[in-house]
C-alpha cells in the first residue's frame, strides 16, 4: 500500500520541473493528484504518466494569479473527489537582476505569481481544511527564502515572504490539525525530470525527485509530529 493511499493532493505548477516530480512521486504513493499549471498540455502529459502506472490524476488549468481561477481549483477537487488533504504550492518563476536594473513590471510578475499565487492557495486550502478537520499544506520556498545575494533580489523577497506566511498559517492552523512546512531547495534540475536517474546523478545540480521525497516526508509525518523549516542543500555547498 503506498504511503498516500486515499488521500487527495494538489500540487501546482506540476507541468515540469519540481512540481511534476512531486505529482509523478505522489501518484506512485496512491494519492490522487490534481495537475495543475498554466500549460494545460503538459498537465496532462503528465497525468498520463501518473495514470499508466496505475495511479489517479486530474489535470487542471490555473493561473495562481488569479483569485477566481485559484477558488475554482479547489472547489472543483472538492466537488469531485470530496476533500483535499494536501497542498503543495510549487508554483513559482524566477526573475529580476541587480535591483538597480530590475523594472517594476518584473518587480510585480515575480511578487504575483511567487508570493501573491501562494497566499491565494494557502487561503483556499486553509479554509477547506479546517472544515473537514485537517491537512498538510507544503510551500516551495528556496535557500533564497533564507538568505539573499546580488541579483536574487527580488526573487529572494518573494521566497522571504512565502516564509512568513508559512509561518503565520503554521500558528494559524494548529488548532484544526493543519500542518505548514515550508521546503528550500537550492538548485534542482528542473529539465531532467524525465531524465534517467544516470543522467540525473551526473548533474552538479539536486535531482528533484529528492525534493519529491522531502514532500513525501512531510506529507507523511506522525500525527504529533510537524517540520516546519527543511533546507535541502547541494553536497558540498557552504552553509
Amino acid at each position: 500500500m503506498g504511503r498516500l493511499t486515499s488521500r487527495v493532493a494538489i500540487v501546482t505548477g506540476s507541468s515540469s520541473g519540481i512540481g511534476k516530480a512531486i505529482a509523478l512521486r505522489f501518484g506512485e504513493e496512491g494519492a490522487a493528484v490534481i495537475v495543475t499549471a498554466r500549460r494545460l498540455g503538459l498537465c496532462q502529459t503528465t497525468v498520463e504518466q501518473i495514470t499508466s502506472k496505475g495511479g489517479t490524476a486530474w489535470a487542471m488549468h490555473t493561473d495562481v494569479t488569479d483569485e477566481q481561477q485559484v477558488e475554482r481549483l479547489f472547489e472543483e477537487t472538492v466537488a469531485r473527489y470530496g476533500r483535499v488533504d494536501i497542498v503543495v504550492n510549487n508554483a513559482g518563476i524566477f526573475g529580476g537582476r541587480q535591483l538597480a536594473e530590475t523594472s517594476t513590471r518584473e518587480f510585480d510578475e515575480v511578487i504575483n505569481v511567487n508570493l501573491r499565487g501562494t497566499f491565494f492557495c494557502c487561503r483556499a486550502a486553509f479554509r477547506r481544511m479546517r472544515q473537514q478537520g485537517g491537512g498538510v499544506i507544503l510551500n516551495m520556498s528556496s535557500v533564497a527564502g533564507v538568505q539573499a545575494w546580488a541579483g536574487t533580489g527580488v526573487y529572494s523577497a518573494s521566497k522571504h515572504g512565502i516564509m512568513a506566511l508559512t509561518k503565520a498559517l503554521a500558528d494559524e492552523g494548529r488548532p484544526y490539525n493543519i500542518k505548514v512546512s515550508a521546503i528550500c531547495p537550492a538548485g534542482v534540475a528542473d529539465d531532467l525530470v524525465d531524465a534517467s536517474p544516470d543522467e540525473r546523478l551526473r548533474s552538479e545540480k539536486i535531482d528533484p525527485f529528492d525534493v519529491a521525497e522531502a514532500a513525501i516526508f512531510l506529507s507523511t509525518l506522525g500525527k504529533r509530529a510537524v517540520v516546519h523549516q527543511l533546507v535541502i542543500d547541494r553536497l558540498g555547498a557552504d552553509w
